[in-house]
């Protein structure tokens, strides 16, 4: 099995854990005189079965991660920080430029008018740039994840 489809499967796996939990919930009371359309207990049993099978997918997908190297010769675990980090760099600014666009409303000469303290278009193009090597790297690391397959 290829890294890509692990994590396919991973994804499918955390789907179905909320999906389950939702539906336990959903039936852990009934009117009186009701029965549940579902068993919570046996809910509860699928989720521990499908979670056993999500902790070893997920070990074998960490492991791969810290085998797996990129064409630049980077483990796949680092590249997925570094994309990690330039996505937090990226809202960092984004919430600051949202800030700063922001229009105050003034209702008259006389109330207090505030300023930019910052270059609104310099950290647009920042995020640009951020936005850019992310994108360069996933393809990198999807690209990566296709060649390689899960370590046992």
């Amino acid at each position: 099995m290829k890294l890509a489809e692990a994590l396919i499967i991973r994804a499918d796996l955390q789907q179905r854990v909320e999906q389950l939990q939702t539906r336990a919930k959903e039936n852990t009371r009934v009117q009186e005189g009701d029965e549940p359309t579902q068993n919570p207990m046996v809910l509860i049993e699928q989720i521990n079965v499908t979670l056993d099978e999500l902790e070893t997918l997920i070990v074998k997908i960490n492991k791969s991660n810290l085998q797996v190297r990129l064409p630049d010769g980077r483990s796949m675990t680092e590249a997925l920080a570094q994309r990690d980090v330039l996505a937090m760099r990226w809202r960092t600014l984004s919430q600051i430029v949202q800030e700063a666009a922001e229009t105050p409303s003034r209702y008259s000469l006389s109330e207090i008018k505030s300023v930019k303290t910052v270059d609104v278009a310099a950290l647009q193009a920042q995020m640009d740039q951020l936005a850019q090597q992310r994108r360069k790297l996933d393809i990198q690391i999807q690209a990566t994840n296709w060649a390689n397959d899960l370590v046992a």
